[in-house]
C-alpha cells in the first residue's frame, strides 16, 4: 500500500503560480511512476505530467512549457507556471508500484479565476 496526500491547491489569478506537493507513505524512488492527474467539472480525469523511477518525464501537450514535475525521496511537486483559467481542475496524486497497482490521492482543488 502506499498513501499519498496532495497539498498546495487554492486559488490564483490567470498568469499566477502555483506549487502542488505529494508526499508518499514510502520512498518514490521504490515505485514504478509517479504522476499527476486532474479533472474538471464534466470532464474525465485527464494525465497532467508523469515521472518514471528512471527520471522520465512527460507532459500532456496542453501543460507543456508551463508545468514542471519533479521529486526527491518522499515528494513529488508540480510547478504551475502561467495558469490559465482551463486549467482549473482538482489535482490527484498517483503512484504505480512494481505490480502494477494504482494508487491515489484524495486530490486538491486549484482555481484559476480574476
Amino acid at each position: 500500500q502506499v498513501q499519498l496526500v496532495e497539498s498546495g491547491g487554492g486559488l490564483v489569478e490567470p498568469g499566477g503560480s502555483l506549487r502542488l506537493s505529494c508526499i508518499a507513505s514510502r520512498n518514490i524512488f521504490s515505485l514504478r511512476s509517479m504522476a499527476w492527474y486532474r479533472q474538471a467539472p464534466g470532464k474525465e480525469r485527464e494525465l497532467v505530467a508523469l515521472i518514471t523511477s528512471g527520471g522520465v518525464i512527460n507532459y500532456a501537450d496542453s501543460v507543456k512549457g508551463r508545468f514542471t514535475i519533479s521529486r526527491d525521496n518522499a515528494k513529488m511537486y508540480l510547478q504551475m507556471n502561467s495558469l490559465k483559467p482551463e486549467d482549473r481542475a482538482v489535482y490527484y496524486c498517483n503512484a504505480v508500484d512494481l505490480n502494477l497497482r494504482n494508487f491515489w490521492g484524495q486530490g486538491t482543488q486549484v482555481t484559476v479565476s480574476s
